[in-house]
């Protein structure tokens, strides 16, 4: 960094201290000016105007992005009162779970903030769901996206401010996906000036079950976007490391639940040895069909052949998950896994009827980064955090209703890490024992704001 750029960032942070002092004490706001002339504060409010609506900050210079604006950014989601509200925000979140679809109390907590900032936006869509925007309201329209569900799982995490809800659980860090998209929110009205186009927020219900992504777009929250990107939090990286790839990151993920009978009423066929059969034969389709190159599974994950020890079962039900990095892998396990349980259990005078649960949205295709997506998300994050804040990801086999979107539009999907030993932030999501780094918060937050607004920067370069 050169002289001017470390004075340029001193200016920046004196201006945003100014701000502060200005909305403590109801004084005026005053001008700030670069020493190459260009205007961060550039206009005063009016008297009286409320002062949770974020003032105008922000160079004109970021009509042509420079790293300026990048630490613009940065320094605003850092600011001491921003991260104490972050924090806030999440732990109010984390004390009060709600699962798919029930999300009420989460979603007013999320318009009461839009409310307070004067961000706009449409309610409900997908039942609990909030459809939010920022900048001029007209194209381009760029998406930014955060589940708001939590899990079925009692939290073993003692802390002031754990789960109040018995059997309840932030378990995945979606408290943390919220609060770092109102976060963004809160820096990009402040920038609403400089957007050349409009950012879409999208608070979502759902992802865990219920398949909340397909129901928002139902309702149209794609609406005139052309581009959609995402975050989850990773423990397998470190607090502020993003890390994504370009293609696909995260598999597609089915189920499929088997009911085997006897051909014959009354038939002493066994069972027990067909199922069994049929699980064996299962095993061989991806480690002898399938190319050592593309990624696959098929996993057998329940059996029930009943509780008696002394008489054989008239019902066998066996189930499990498969999962594919691509479609025509995904939809392949698909077909295979009927034709080998249906024959396997032919063999010994047994049917099988299969349930994919199609009917039930339980099938989330693959989540692919659009490589264009995924070639601005490295750069936006390399300018703001720096080389060692970016990492390649290597493929997940969870899958994400994100993938949803991703059919529709470009989009990129990408982890922020919440890895921290000290802490011990190191458990993996849907674990009673998960729980994150809160120095994520404003890393995220600023992530999502500066991918936003340099997409818009960028389209009318």
């Amino acid at each position: 960094m050169d002289s001017l750029q470390k004075l340029n960032l001193a200016f920046i942070s004196l201006a945003i201290t100014i701000v502060s002092l200005n909305i403590a004490t109801d004084l005026p706001f005053i001008e700030v000016k670069f020493p190459n002339n260009n205007i961060l504060l550039r206009t005063t409010p009016v008297k009286n105007q409320s002062s949770s609506i974020p003032s105008r900050v922000g160079s004109d210079d970021c009509r042509l992005w420079t790293k300026v604006c990048s630490d613009e950014i940065l320094l605003l989601a850092h600011e001491p009162e921003n991260v104490a509200w972050l924090k806030r925000v999440r732990r109010t979140i984390h004390e009060n779970p709600e699962l798919a679809f029930e999300e009420y109390e989460t979603s007013r907590l999320v318009r009461t903030e839009l409310d307070r900032l004067g961000i706009r936006y449409k309610y409900p869509l997908a039942k609990t769901g909030i459809r939010a925007w920022i900048g001029s309201g007209g194209p381009p329209f760029v998406a930014v996206r955060a589940d708001m569900d939590a899990l079925p799982i009692q939290e073993a995490v003692e802390w002031k401010h754990k789960s109040k809800v018995a059997g309840k659980m932030h378990a995945c860090g979606h408290d943390a996906h919220v609060t770092m998209l109102l976060g963004a929110a809160q820096i990009l009205k402040s920038r609403e000036h400089l957007l050349k186009g409009t950012v879409v927020l999208l608070f979502q219900p759902a992802e865990e079950a219920g398949n909340g992504a397909k129901k928002m777009i139902e309702d149209g929250a794609l609406d005139d976007v052309e581009a959609i990107f995402a975050v989850h939090v990773s423990h397998e990286h470190p607090t502020g490391v993003i890390g994504s790839r370009s293609g696909p990151l995260l598999a597609g993920c089915g189920f499929f639940r088997a009911i085997i009978t006897s051909e014959q009423s009354g038939s002493s066929a066994d069972l027990i040895i067909a199922a069994s059969s049929a699980v064996i034969s299962l095993q061989g389709i991806v480690s002898r069909e399938a190319s050592p190159l593309d990624a696959q599974v098929v996993s057998v994950t329940s059996f029930d052949g009943g509780k008696s020890l002394d008489e054989l079962p008239d019902t066998v039900v066996l189930g499990g998950t498969f999962r594919a990095f691509s479609n025509s892998s995904f939809y392949y396990l698909m077909k295979r896994i009927r034709e080998v349980l249906v024959e396997q259990v032919g063999v010994f005078g047994c049917t099988a009827t299969l349930n994919f649960f199609e009917e039930q949205n339980a099938i989330y295709p693959p989540t692919t980064n659009d490589d264009r997506m995924y070639t601005h998300l490295k750069k936006v994050t390399v300018d703001l955090l720096g080389d060692n804040h970016f990492s390649v990801a290597p493929q997940v086999m969870g899958a994400e209703d994100f993938a949803f979107y991703s059919e529709v539009i470009p989009a990129a999907f990408y982890f922020i890490g919440i890895r921290n030993e000290e802490l011990g932030s190191v458990h993996i999501g849907h674990s009673p024992h998960f729980m994150i780094d809160e120095d994520s918060l404003p890393v995220g937050a600023a992530v999502h704001a500066a991918v936003a607004e340099r997409y818009l920067n960028d389209k009318h370069s």
